[in-house]
């Protein structure tokens, strides 16, 4: 006859089990609909848009899943806060119901969705425009839908000065207020002075002085806040400085990607309980 201690392991074993299966399942059939929703990408689902700047949301059919021919071809961009953004249907806009946002500045190019190619151009970004946008693209051999969420910003080019042993760097416009900083060919940090002024609200003008620069010597700014990193190589020669910027953004971490391992950690803590 079985004693109560078995009967609990036994019970407790099927519960772990069970918890297993269900997430296994869980986990096939994500990816299954994923595959199947796969065929329409974006090569940036997090971008970064500078504002008053105009920004492409990239939107595709895959090169693995792409037919040789497409057939007729319809294209629907939705915000979730603000509904239709642009559609194109039976070769043309359909524009009835569009968001008045997005009215005359909002547009996809004909040729390039003959042949998958739904980026939308979106004109004189706002901040009003950041959020969650879908895009979706039907036809008789193709069908998905992506999202993007896009991000604004405010950033520019700092200009460059050399004189009397000092260097200078000098941007327009930066949101949110980002910090700077002085590196020197190896790597090594530098002290250097920086002032900030707010042009308008949250958006702040920048000069970064650096003491004691050195003819034939390259030193990087960087300039940095939470969405956008600029790195200026400053190279000083006997006629002035030479400068070249980089611009990177920053890409958050997938939610999916976090579902998953929270799923998988509680099951192998249960199991290993048991």
């Amino acid at each position: 006859m079985a004693t109560v201690g078995q009967i609990i392991f036994f019970t407790c074993s099927l519960v772990t089990l069970n918890v297993l299966l269900a997430a296994f399942i869980i986990l096939i059939l994500t990816l299954a609909f994923s595959k199947s929703t796969s065929k329409v990408v974006s090569s940036n689902t997090k971008p970064v848009a500078n504002l008053g700047q105009d920004q492409i949301l990239s939107c595709y059919v895959s090169a693995e899943s792409q037919p040789n021919r497409l057939g007729e071809v319809s294209v629907s961009w939705e915000k979730t806060d603000l509904g239709t953004v642009y559609r194109y249907e039976n070769r043309a806009p359909a524009l009835d119901g569009q968001a008045s946002a997005f009215k005359g500045r909002a547009q996809v190019f004909p040729d390039a969705v003959a042949i998958g190619n739904a980026s939308l151009l979106l004109r004189s970004v706002r901040s009003s425009d950041e959020g969650e946008y879908t895009c979706t693209i039907r036809s008789s051999v193709a069908h998905g839908t992506v999202s993007i969420q896009l991000r604004t910003a405010v950033f520019s080019v700092p200009t460059l000065k050399f004189s009397n042993n000092i260097l200078t760097s000098e941007a327009s416009s930066w949101f949110p207020k980002p910090d700077v900083t002085w590196l020197n060919q190896t790597g090594n940090e530098l002290n250097a002075n920086t002032s900030f002024t707010e042009r308008s609200p949250g958006i702040y003008s920048l000069l970064s002085t650096l003491q004691s620069a050195k003819v034939s010597e390259t030193y990087s700014c960087r300039i940095e806040n939470s969405l956008v990193v600029a790195v200026t190589e400053a190279t000083i020669s006997g006629s002035g400085v030479l400068g070249r910027t980089f611009f990177t953004f920053s890409v958050a971490s997938t939610q999916l990607v976090s579902f998953y391992l929270n799923i998988i950690t509680s099951v192998l803590c249960m199991f290993y309980v048991v």
